[in-house]
């Protein structure tokens, strides 16, 4: 349910998925959601495959598996999310990565002009604390060098085949725990990002969200998880890690409190 089995950001579906009169628009997007969120292993003919895609993603939304779209469907799909895929077969994202090490650094390359550098360090600890509370794992900042978590603001095309579509939609994205790109997040600088005083996108829960992608977490069904895919603009005053969040990290390095 919550591990990464992948390492983390469709043609006309015949009669029962047709898209609403005159809503090309609608159905291009969903055909380009889908195929990037979920992933068929179906051999199918290309007009089974996208209904094959779209009841995944009604499965995973916990909607009614119709494989019909719809505009409930459609709304789901339009809101700022996590650019990981919630169902596929990603290369970047092996089975139950995680990191081997007790002591994990990170670094941060980039900023945005949304917040002070000051602000950004700031938050980056404290969404790292939250999971370290919960697991015998410590992160460390170093300022030069190569981290295990390289940490930065892009827009676009930034080098790692996951170009960033401008403001809204895709927000940021990570990846598993692993060399190279491994555990690195990146965040969309086209985003208007705030620590909660202004209205737009809170970098904290966005943060801790790509975080657990970097330590091995995939994305949650859970609506109350951080690790849902979509963004929740909630209370800043009231966010935490929900138990399916703590269930999962726990079940890759363990309960913090076995090891004190």
């Amino acid at each position: 349910m919550w591990l990464a089995v992948l390492s983390t950001v469709c043609l006309l579906p015949g009669c029962l998925a047709l898209p609403l009169p005159g809503d090309t628009k609608d159905m291009s997007q969903a055909q380009d959601y889908l195929r990037r969120f979920y992933s068929s292993n179906s051999k199918a003919k290309d007009v089974n495959d996208f209904e094959v895609k779209l009841k995944k993603m009604q499965k995973f939304f916990h909607l009614p598996i119709t494989g019909i779209l719809n505009s409930h469907v459609i709304e789901i799909m339009q809101k700022p999310r996590c650019g990981v895929p919630d169902v596929a077969e990603y290369s970047l994202f092996p089975e139950s990565p995680k990191w081997t090490s007790k002591v994990v650094t990170y670094r941060i390359t980039s900023y945005t002009r949304d917040m002070s550098p000051v602000v950004v360090n700031q938050l980056v600890a404290k969404a790292f604390e939250m999971w370290s509370k919960e697991i015998p794992l410590r992160f460390k900042r170093i300022r030069w060098g190569v981290a295990d978590i390289m940490i930065g603001f892009a827009r676009g095309a930034h080098g790692d085949a996951y170009p960033f579509d401008g403001p809204g939609h895709i927000l940021a994205h990570a990846f598993a725990p692993g060399p190279g790109l491994g555990g690195d997040a990146h965040f969309d600088k086209d985003e208007f990002w705030t620590d909660g005083s202004k209205i737009g996108i809170n970098f904290l829960f966005a943060a801790t969200h790509e975080f657990g992608h970097s330590l091995g977490l995939g994305h949650s069904s859970d609506p109350n998880a951080v690790m849902f895919p979509t963004y929740g603009n909630g209370d800043p005053q009231d966010f935490r890690l929900s138990q399916d969040d703590i269930e999962g990290i726990q079940k890759l390095y363990g309960n913090t409190h076995c090891f004190k």
